[in-house]
């Protein structure tokens, strides 16, 4: 999967909650300063062209809906954060955040539980 810029990644994380976005829906929930439509419409066409959007034409307007599931492009982004910064070890990666969000003894204990069963269920 392509890597995203910032403005694209916003644009889609409002695509992935709305489902279906016109060019002005997308525009309403980016946060001030809002960019000009033509922007907005240009950043929406490099992703139609990355493949991660796709349209419907709706009347004389292009509807705009997700191509790429979250699931997916969350998985992908996590998965190499995990390589690059953490050597790909997803114990080294869940040390540093327990570390950097001050997981307090009762929060760890939920997550090494939370790791348990889910180990349990594969099994």
């Amino acid at each position: 999967m392509q890597k995203l810029t910032k403005r694209e990644d916003q644009i889609m994380q409002i695509v992935w909650r709305l489902k279906k976005a016109f060019i002005r829906d997308i525009i309403d929930n980016l946060q001030e300063p809002k960019p000009h439509y033509n922007t907005v419409a240009t950043i929406v066409k490099i992703l139609v062209k990355k493949g991660v959007l796709q349209s419907e034409m709706i009347g004389n307007t292009h509807q705009y809906s997700s191509a790429v599931d979250f699931e997916a492009y969350r998985d992908d982004n996590l998965g190499s954060i995990k390589k690059k910064f953490f050597g790909n070890s997803f114990p080294k990666m869940m040390a540093y955040f327990a570390k950097e969000e001050n997981l307090s003894e009762t929060e760890i204990e939920a997550l090494v539980e939370l790791i348990k069963s889910n180990k349990n269920k594969e099994s």
